[in-house]
């Protein structure tokens, strides 16, 4: 029974309380709103970030060089590292001793692997007169250089060549070229190792400056 001067009581199927408390547990729901406003804001902006960061190490781009391997063991280096598109850099891609890597060859390898096959050789391809680094002033190798530059932001890529070690292959230079744009590349030794320019020289016991 309501008696003047007593507090006013409710009950709304909540605890029992004073008018008094009801505008604090106001004031409390408006906080926690502007609460979950704050964090929902911030998460959004997290994610932001975390996509820059995902974006940012895409920018990556693998070179192995074809050597004396098997096809197998070619195509289970480039499984392990999920590269996905291969970029032949070979001015002549064709091998007598190594035939699985011919061309032709090579690209049905590649497709039947679900690994695209592109061949670059004709912009990006060594055995240049006047040498490779003069050949970087052309035209020619900036459109091609460009082209790399499209198919390996689609997808983790290869740049492919003969040699086995990379600085004994034009492809040091094609690599020194995506640096300076701002690409991290990774060198593929073998099966198990890696070579990454800038980086300890113990994670490769074979490193040899033979070739410059």
């Amino acid at each position: 029974m309501f008696t003047w001067g007593q507090p006013f009581k409710y009950s709304y199927g909540y605890q029992s309380g004073t008018f008094g408390n009801v505008q604090a547990l106001t004031r409390r729901i408006g906080n926690a709103r502007c609460s979950r406003g704050s964090i929902q804001e911030q998460d959004g902006v997290e994610a932001g970030m975390k996509e820059e960061s995902s974006a940012a190490t895409t920018r990556t781009v693998f070179t192995l060089g074809t050597s004396t391997r098997s096809i197998d063991e070619f195509i289970v280096i480039l499984k392990a590292r999920k590269i996905a598109r291969v970029c032949d850099v070979r001015s002549f891609p064709g091998s007598r001793r190594y035939p699985h890597f011919s061309r032709e060859r090579l690209s049905v390898s590649l497709h039947e692997a679900g690994i695209d096959y592109v061949w670059l050789g004709e912009r990006l391809g060594g055995y240049r007169k006047g040498g490779y680094e003069k050949h970087m002033e052309a035209a020619s190798f900036e459109e091609g250089l460009e082209d790399l530059e499209r198919i390996a932001a689609r997808a983790p890529a290869a740049v492919i060549c003969a040699e086995a070690l990379p600085w004994r292959c034009h492809r040091r230079f094609i690599a020194r070229a995506l640096e300076e744009r701002g690409w991290k590349v990774v060198h593929i030794i073998d099966s198990s190792r890696d070579w990454i320019p800038g980086e300890s020289r113990q994670s490769l016991p074979l490193f040899d400056d033979g070739g410059g």
